[in-house]
């Protein structure tokens, strides 16, 4: 039996848990599921039982809750080895004041440098500083928000990349690569919200690069869903050096680079069956019927 908690992928059994808790309901069908399909909202409570109860798991994600946040992610690629941004990562303001209380971090990361909060998405709490009164200020904003309960942020080398940013997304096999260009001096924000292009044909050679580099990462760290985010840096480029470099990984992402929602879910059910082939498991149900129905 196949047990689905996508909301658009209907298995054998379909099972909602979004606004509660997993209870024992759960945990019986999982430990009687050949496989069990989750959904990308998924919380850290039906994720960790699944993977305890349950051999087969789609979308596997462990990286997210090891490693949540930006400041998480910053982790993870300095422990994967990638090439990524200089970056320097902080749980709580205290510890930002803890080490540079006696130099500057400017002068480790010099202006304009990137400030990244650890939540937020669509470059909404992403800022470009150009000074140290700016940076003053968004200190002082962290301060405000661990006030609040939310604390941590990052504060990243600015790469010059043509204000470009390539996005890899990753679904199950498929990987799907485009560029999101700004016409305007904004790289920090190379994204749809704040008025970047879709660029599909530009630098191929560069996007199979990353593709590859995307493919690797997620083989070593089993990450089968996610938006990727990757730099070129100019001045690579000019000396020859085709180098990605890893910014963010999305695990909620956008879907118009992908034609839609209504596209993704086609491309999100095949991946899903696939998987479920190469592992001998199959649905009860056509999965004809179900995409008819979903598309």
């Amino acid at each position: 039996m196949i047990v689905s908690y996508h909301p658009v992928y209907e298995a054998d059994l379909n099972l909602n848990c979004a606004g509660r808790k997993p209870g024992q309901a759960d945990l019986e069908a999982i430990k009687t599921a050949s496989a069990v399909i989750l959904p990308q909202g998924c919380s850290k409570a039906l994720y960790n039982m699944a993977r305890a109860n349950c051999a087969h798991v789609f979308p596997r994600m462990d990286p997210r809750f090891d490693y949540p946040g930006k400041v998480g992610q910053a982790r993870l690629f300095n422990e994967q080895g990638v090439d990524h941004p200089l970056t320097l990562a902080f749980e709580a303001l205290a510890e930002f004041e803890k080490r540079f209380s006696t130099r500057k971090v400017w002068d480790i990361i010099p202006f304009p440098m990137i400030f990244k909060f650890d939540w937020g998405g669509e470059g909404e709490t992403v800022y470009h500083l150009q000074d140290r009164s700016e940076l003053s200020s968004l200190l002082e904003k962290a301060a405000a928000f661990e006030r609040s309960g939310q604390a941590g942020f990052v504060i990243q080398q600015l790469v010059d990349c043509r204000n470009r940013c390539l996005r890899v997304v990753v679904i199950g096999r498929l990987l799907i690569s485009y560029w999101r260009r700004l016409d305007a001096d904004l790289p920090s924000k190379a994204n749809l919200s704040q008025g970047a292009i879709l660029d599909y044909c530009s630098a191929a050679r560069l996007q199979e690069t990353g593709r590859q580099a995307v493919a690797a990462f997620c083989r070593r760290t089993n990450i089968q869903l996610a938006g990727f985010d990757l730099l070129f840096s100019d001045k690579d480029l000019a000396c020859g050096k085709i180098r990605p470099l890893f910014l963010e990984i999305n695990y909620f992402f956008g879907r118009t680079g992908l034609g839609g929602s209504q596209n993704y879910y086609r491309l999100l059910a095949d991946q899903i069956d696939n998987w479920l082939h190469r592992r001998g498991l199959r649905l009860a149900s056509s999965p004809n019927s179900r995409a008819a129905k979903h598309g």
